[in-house]
């Protein structure tokens, strides 16, 4: 009701109920979580209170409590306002409420952190809850096995580097990360000693500061047998596999970062049908064996340490399948493979548009180039130090530059393709002078050195059974 103001009366004075009575509106006060256990087939919806009538009786509602209910209904948003509460509400102790083996079914609204889950549970937030830190440590840590945490959006937590501040650590076995999303923390994930998780479907991004500064999306440390699939990376520094075995990393798609994705003393582990865009290194395997590299796609990884591929003392790496496209270095190695019983295999892959196609930093032998497409790149082939890929084994590939022929159009070159380097090896011995590759002064000395060599040119590779069509099956993950 109004009064001569305007006003709303309150409406205990026009209707006084019982003492200890209160009145609740569905809809205008605070959602409540809902908690209800694993065995329960669906969410319990809970059962009014009985609550006591003027008469002594018990769950009567009487037109009383019907017309304060109107009362309050009318009163419009600014009741419910003044309700709201003004500060996030903590979740731990919702956390400590749950059973384990329970379901937590968050309502929308923003909750504080930190949170540390130590029993098996599911965190549910429906994409419209919100777990935050005031800056300071990780946003959620499990210590459990069998947690799920899905639909939250995690943010603002502390930007230490030594402490591994992150929106979620990750401390036990079987635990599902999935669906979320992570913004301003250092960290996304950090994994430690955790083994078969799943890490599926996450939206990650770091703090707004420079590359160098910013925190890995997903670090993988000491831990095996663990799933990252289908995750959206931007903006963070790298996605890590460090001391760990047996991991699959499949369909994520990481742009403008440092490493999109960096093995470490990491052996037996595989990425397949990842996108990687714009970052400073697309995938880069050091002092890691048996690596599978499949239909991935690696590209505008540019500027001074440019590189889709590398390795590094890597032994046992197969690449198939793999679109390489417009990187500064398509394929970089440096004595790789370090087992010369274990050599590294390079096939059916597209290596298109790069400025150098392959570059080795030695003279190293140990690698098979078979049935990949070298198309549009500036140059084939540089190896530093005055040395020759030609130790490698190159077999079946196409050659955009190709000049032979093939008479009897069988697909194969009736003559080897040979790659020499004549003037272009003063950029590849002497890297400062790079600034000039493509200049018109090296490229005029490069015509005169092929036209009437000053001196006896140095063969870098030879593929006695040239492609003279495309030929590579594999193609890479559609770019998104």
């Amino acid at each position: 009701m109004l009064g001569a103001a305007g006003k709303i009366r309150p409406f205990r004075r026009l209707f006084p109920l019982p003492p200890g009575e209160r009145v609740r509106v569905r809809g205008k006060t605070p959602a409540h979580p809902v908690i209800f256990r694993s065995s329960d087939r669906t969410p319990p919806h809970p059962e009014p209170a009985a609550r006591p009538s003027p008469q002594g009786g018990e769950g009567k509602t009487t037109l009383v409590h019907v017309l304060a209910a109107a009362l309050l209904l009318a009163a419009g948003p600014a009741w419910a306002d003044a309700k709201q509460p003004q500060h996030p509400q903590p979740l731990q102790p919702l956390i400590d409420a749950t059973p384990p083996g329970g379901t937590l079914a968050l309502p929308p609204g923003v909750y504080a952190g930190p949170v540390v889950v130590t029993r098996p549970l599911t965190l549910e937030g429906d994409g419209k809850a919100v777990l935050q830190n005031d800056g300071h440590g990780t946003v959620l840590v499990i210590q459990s096995d069998g947690v799920t945490v899905s639909g939250l959006t995690l943010r603002n937590s502390g930007g230490l580097a030594d402490e591994l501040d992150a929106a979620i650590h990750v401390r036990g076995r079987y635990n599902i990360i999935k669906n979320n999303v992570i913004e301003d923390c250092l960290i996304g994930i950090d994994l430690r000693q955790s083994h078969n998780n799943v890490i599926r479907g996450n939206s990650i991004t770091s703090k707004a500061r420079s590359l160098g500064q910013r925190g890995d999306a997903v670090r993988i440390w000491y831990s095996n047998h663990n799933m990252v699939k289908d995750n959206h990376i931007d903006d963070s520094r790298d996605m890590v596999v460090w001391y760990s075995a047996d991991n699959k990393l499949t369909g994520n798609t990481v742009k403008r970062g440092r490493y999109g994705l960096h093995f470490m003393y990491s052996n037996n582990n595989a990425a397949e049908n990842n996108v990687f865009i714009e970052n400073t290194v697309g995938v880069f395997m050091m002092f890691s064996n048996d690596i599978e590299l499949r239909g991935n796609r690696i590209e505008r990884s540019n500027g001074p340490s440019g590189i889709g591929v590398g390795l590094k003392e890597a032994s046992g790496v197969h690449m198939t399948g793999n679109d390489v496209v417009g990187n500064a270095t398509g394929i970089y190695l440096d004595v790789s493979p370090n087992d010369p019983d274990n050599p590294n295999t390079f096939e059916d892959n597209h290596i298109a548009f790069n400025g150098m196609a392959t570059a080795f930093h030695s003279d190293w032998p140990g690698n098979s180039f078979h049935r990949n497409d070298f198309i549009g790149n500036f140059a084939q082939v540089s190896v530093r130090g005055g040395g020759a890929a030609a130790r490698n084994d190159w077999q079946g590939n196409y050659w955009d530059v190709y000049e032979g022929f093939d008479v009897n159009r069988d697909g194969v070159g009736d003559t080897p393709f040979e790659a020499y380097a004549y003037a272009d090896r003063l950029w590849m011995d002497v890297p400062a002078t790079q600034f000039f590759r493509a200049s018109p002064v090296l490229e005029l000395m490069d015509f005169m050195e092929r036209l009437a060599p000053f001196s006896t040119p140095r063969l870098l590779l030879r593929d006695l059974s040239p492609a003279t069509r495309r030929i590579a099956t594999g193609g890479g993950a559609p770019a998104s």
